[in-house]
Order: structure tokens, then sequence, then C-alpha cells
């Protein structure tokens, strides 16, 4: 909702009556935002990977989205059988508190786990690749995991705040811990995606000055970001690309929220990942769709 205000306030400035939006993951759920408050103010939206869920618990989020990774990591080992074994070993050594990062950080199991989420873009499974091939004494592999961890020190908003971005009228309370299946405590070799984890407030160095602001966000009743009504009645027109394999945002809500938009054409396709946007036309796509050219 603030960064709608700022959008709001910069639009404005700049005296423009209306102006269009491109919004790729968090920045959809900022375009949800948006048409639920300010919807005469947009042109056109573009969204890549960001129909969030509306109106729906985190819960639900995070619970399919271990679904995903779940075939994801499946997909993974079918293709490179000997990396589940290279896996166990490493989880091993971790719980041995003998794997050290250049930052200090002794990683633990779940964060070893969270390297998984590269299977989320389209190239990232050969970040994995190389990471399991990699001698675990090597300083190569300490620099290859560190550099591939989905939350580090270098934006570590993105784990305090992560959660937030799906309570859209609920306390998160750590869900995607709450919501681990049984198949994942079990077996460690199962790659985790955008789950975070309580004990990395005291395990990751970088983490551990946002440990208070992690805890006390974990319990705060957010209120409803999203206006399904508002959404539904707002004429939106543009595109949106939803992505059928995606760990991140799942393609099941994203239909949900699709209906209330049924003036943005949809485009679904298991052609990209997450990261379509940076990898590929997905833009230019999308912007003959909403223009009615012909597409391929």
């Amino acid at each position: 909702d603030a960064i709608v205000r700022d959008c709001e306030a910069m639009r404005e400035h700049l005296g423009a009556t209306t102006w269009s939006v491109l919004g790729q993951s968090f920045g959809g759920f900022t375009t949800l935002a948006y048409l639920s408050t300010d919807a005469a103010a947009l042109e056109d939206v573009f969204i890549t990977g960001g129909l969030s869920a509306v109106g729906r618990h985190p819960d639900d989020v995070y619970a399919l989205c271990y679904d995903k990774m779940r075939d994801a990591s499946e997909r993974y080992y079918r293709r490179f059988p000997e990396h589940r074994d290279a896996m166990r070993r490493l989880v091993d050594l971790a719980d041995a508190g003998g794997i050290v990062l250049p930052d200090g950080e002794v990683v633990s199991r779940s964060r070893l786990r969270s390297v998984g989420s590269a299977l989320g873009t389209n190239d990232g499974w050969q970040t994995l690749w190389s990471i399991l091939e990699r001698d675990p004494s090597s300083n190569a592999f300490r620099y290859d995991l560190m550099h591939a961890m989905p939350y580090d020190g270098r934006n570590p908003l993105y784990f305090a705040f992560h959660e937030s971005s799906y309570a859209d009228g609920h306390a998160t309370r750590w869900s995607a811990e709450r919501t681990e299946p049984t198949d994942f405590r079990d077996d460690p070799t199962l790659f985790t995606g955008e789950h975070i984890r309580r004990e990395w407030t005291e395990t990751v160095p970088a983490f551990q000055p946002w440990r208070d602001v992690a805890l006390h966000l974990a319990e705060f009743e957010w209120p409803s970001i999203y206006d399904a009504a508002a959404i539904s009645a707002s004429g939106a027109t543009g595109a949106a690309a939803v992505y059928i394999n995606d760990v991140y945002v799942p393609y099941e809500f994203s239909l949900e929220t699709a209906k209330l938009l049924p003036g943005v054409q949809l485009w679904q396709t298991s052609e990209h990942e997450h990261n379509g946007l940076r990898s590929g036309p997905v833009l230019s796509h999308l912007i003959d769709l909403a223009h009615g050219r012909r597409v391929r």
C-alpha cells in the first residue's frame, strides 16, 4: 500500500493522468494493490509471475509451494540421480557444522536445502548442478553456495518481510515452517524454495540484527491489502504471464485471481520459469496480446 502511494505521488509529479505499469513477481502483488485503491490511474497493467493469491491465508500458499518444490526436486533428481547421494552427504556435513561460508555462517540443513530456490528460474538447475558437483572442502564450493542462497546479507529485507507479502489480512506466524509436510521433514534431500525458517534469525549472521523485527512481523495482524470487489470492478486492461511451473507464485491461485481481471489477457506458459521476464521476450509478447496483435 505504501508503494502504491509512492507511485501515485510520482505519477502526479510527472503530470500524467494515467500510466501503464509492469509488475514482476512482488511487483505484480503491488499492481493488485494498486487496482484495489487507484485503478483509475492505470492505463494498462502488465504482470509477470505476479498474480498473487487474493483472500487466502499464507498457509495455503506455502503448503502449495511445498508441492511445487517436491515436483521440482524429483524432476531434478531424475536428471541427475547421483546428486541425491551428494545432497545427503552435504546434509550430514551441515548437521556436523562442517559447512562454513566466507561470511562466517555455519550452514544448517534448512539453509542448505533452500538452494533449491534456484529451480524456480530458467537456468537455475545449472547453479544447483554446479554446487553438487563441487568438492565441499573447496573455497569454490563455499563461495558458490553463499551466492546461491535465496536470502542473503545483500538484501536482508527479503528475509524479514518475505512472508508478509502473502499476509493479506492475516498474521503469518512462520507459515512456511508450520506447513512443512511430513515427507520434507523425513527426507532432507527435498529442496525448499522461498520457505523461510525462524532459526535463521539466530544462525545467519546477516539476519541476526533483524531478529526482533522478524519475530514481531511474524505475529503482526496485517490488514487486507487486496479488495477483490474493487479489482473485479476496475475494468483493468493489459496482459499477464502465468508460469505453469512457478514454484514461488502458485499457478492455481494465479488463475483464481485472473478471474477477477477479465480485461487482462492471460498467457499461460511452461516455456519460462518465474524469471521469464529476464530471460526471454515475455514483455513484448504481453504487449502484443494487450494490443490485439497476433502472436505465435
